[in-house]
């Protein structure tokens, strides 16, 4: 079976990722679910065609960085299907590649159940936003639909910075500049300075990976512009604390104030599965307030938690409540509550005073 029709059956059963690693059948992920699509474990062999195969339909990604650095990232179009975001590696001496499915579409916030308290920062005029979370919680989904939200509502320049291009963004009301890692620019770093001289008035950075990077985002948000980009964590404070340690501990002091300043919000993300076996993301929200400000630059992050929890009137959500609000509304399970819960020990408690077919 060729790469193509293996690709035309995973965007029609509606999945999200594609496995082909030797050893084991090419599997499809739907709603978070392995399913394998062959019956026979690929080989070695056969798993070095599919990634040839892959390349050939890139078209201009050669195999150099493969071969240099034992793995490599790129996106392709299939004009008739999708978008796809590759990532090739070497394992036990074999290739190996994992393919992200994105739609042409950019999805609504409605249709991803993205809430009104997250949507309402594509308004924004200036500062840092970030959004935080493990791989494939639905970061990128969520912030190409306020990146849309901007492009038709307000006249701006739009730069985004990623490593590969996921969602493409067609001129709106906004100019949309989209700059790929590898193919258009040599690194994000380089990319971003460039970016200050490009007239931007939203920057979107795909990753902040190294402190070079997180450096040039917060000196754009000081700046005057809007600035989106994320962070494999969890959590608002183990996000500023990720951000923070970055830096050179003689630095650490200057940098926690610069983050009180320029930083606008920071929301955490993770996907569930509802009792209808469906995907639903669910949020911690951080607003920059008064008392956040003062706790991230008297370095007091532990308490952010907290602060969280008790400012609901300041357009903030701690993940527990949302968590809680969907098993009492009967959309999640408890034990789906317990599994995503900052805090399982106070969630238990709460999930035990429920009706006995909620509990946990």
């Amino acid at each position: 079976m060729s790469i193509q029709a293996l690709i035309e059956i995973a965007v029609e059963k509606k999945a999200s990722d594609i496995f082909i690693v030797a050893g084991c059948p090419i599997e499809i992920k739907v709603r978070n679910e392995l399913i394998p699509i062959t019956e026979s474990p690929c080989s070695a062999f056969e798993t070095e065609a599919y990634v040839s195969e892959l390349y050939e339909l890139s078209k201009h990604r050669s195999m150099d960085n493969l071969n240099k650095e034992g793995n490599d990232d790129f996106s392709f179009s299939l004009t008739t299907l999708a978008r796809f975001r590759v990532n090739i590696f070497r394992q036990r001496g074999s290739l190996a590649a994992v393919l992200r499915i994105v739609r042409f579409s950019i999805p609504s916030a409605k249709e991803l159940h993205i809430p009104s308290e997250v949507s309402h920062f594509a308004t924004l005029r200036k500062g840092l936003v970030i959004i935080s979370g493990p791989a494939g919680s639905g970061k990128s989904s969520t912030l190409a639909t306020l990146i849309d939200q901007i492009n038709h509502h307000r006249s701006a320049h739009i730069v985004t910075i990623e490593d590969p291009i996921e969602f493409l963004h067609k001129h709106n009301k906004s100019i949309v500049s989209q700059r790929e890692i590898g193919t258009d620019c040599f690194s994000t770093a380089m990319a971003l300075k460039a970016a200050l001289r490009q007239a931007p008035d939203v920057i979107f950075i795909g990753e902040m990976r190294d402190l070079e990077t997180i450096a040039l985002a917060i000196t754009a948000a000081e700046t005057g512009h809007l600035v989106f980009s994320t962070l494999h964590t969890l959590g608002a404070s183990n996000t500023i604390d990720r951000i923070i340690d970055v830096f050179p501990a003689t630095q650490q002091t200057q940098i926690r104030v610069q983050l009180a300043m320029v930083l606008q919000a920071v929301i955490s993300q993770q996907l569930v599965h509802t009792v209808d076996n469906q995907l639903l993301p669910v949020f911690e929200i951080m607003v920059n307030s008064n008392a956040v400000r003062n706790q991230i630059r008297e370095g007091k992050t532990h308490q952010l938690a907290n602060t969280i929890a008790s400012s609901k009137d300041e357009g903030m959500m701690s993940m527990d409540a949302m968590l809680y609000d969907l098993v009492v509304s009967g959309k999640i399970d408890a034990k789906e509550a317990m599994v995503h819960s900052f805090e399982p020990s106070i969630m238990l408690k709460k999930l035990s005073l429920l009706k006995p077919n909620k509990a946990v």
